[in-house]
């Protein structure tokens, strides 16, 4: 759930590519996420009902891509606008949903005090928001499910070197499994 390979602009002017990495797990992630939340928390409260750490970094023990996935839950999507717009004057350029509805993707890369991450926004009582919360915490709770997971990543990061869509295509079948699995224990639901 992000974004490390693709173009990347070098000095020289030469489009370059980035890798897929996945590193072991790190225990400095989740205060990254802190960072994050800390510097974007009050600039934008006041369009938000909270800022949660998702994604593999949010998964003690789980190996991931060293970028930390941020979910920015708004009211309703009747406030995406006025947020994207407070989002794009702190540096946050807006990628779309990537095809995924009720999802929308921030990127910001190193520059400030913390490391890459993606936000993405999501509406409170959306689908998305839902299934990122429910993969969290079934991952927390199921640490050889989480192994397992972060096996198949680093295999999928070695197939797929700079294929994005490979590499989250080699994922999907696994996360749809891990989504039905928290389903079935009661882990699906709101915010």
């Amino acid at each position: 759930m992000g974004r490390p390979a693709g173009p990347a602009l070098h000095a020289t002017g030469v489009t370059l590519m980035r890798a897929i990495t996945v590193e072991k797990y790190d225990e400095a992630w989740p205060e990254e996420f802190k960072k994050i939340r800390g510097v974007l928390y009050p600039q934008i409260d006041d369009l938000i009902v909270d800022i949660i750490h998702v994604g593999s970094t949010s998964v003690p023990g789980l190996p991931s891509k060293p970028v930390i996935d941020v979910n920015v839950v708004i009211e309703s999507c009747d406030g995406f606008a006025a947020l994207s717009k407070r989002l794009g004057a702190l540096g946050y350029v807006h990628e779309g949903n990537g095809g995924v509805e009720g999802r929308e993707t921030f990127r910001k890369e190193k520059g400030d005090a913390f490391m890459d991450c993606l936000v993405h926004v999501c509406p409170k009582d959306g689908e998305e928001l839902r299934r990122q919360i429910a993969f969290r915490d079934y991952m927390r709770a199921h640490p050889e499910d989480a192994e397992t997971y972060g096996i198949l990543k680093s295999y999928l990061a070695i197939r797929f070197p700079y294929d994005v869509d490979g590499y989250v295509t080699g994922k999907s079948g696994f996360v749809e499994k891990i989504v039905e699995a928290a389903k079935s224990e009661g882990l699906y639901g709101d915010l």
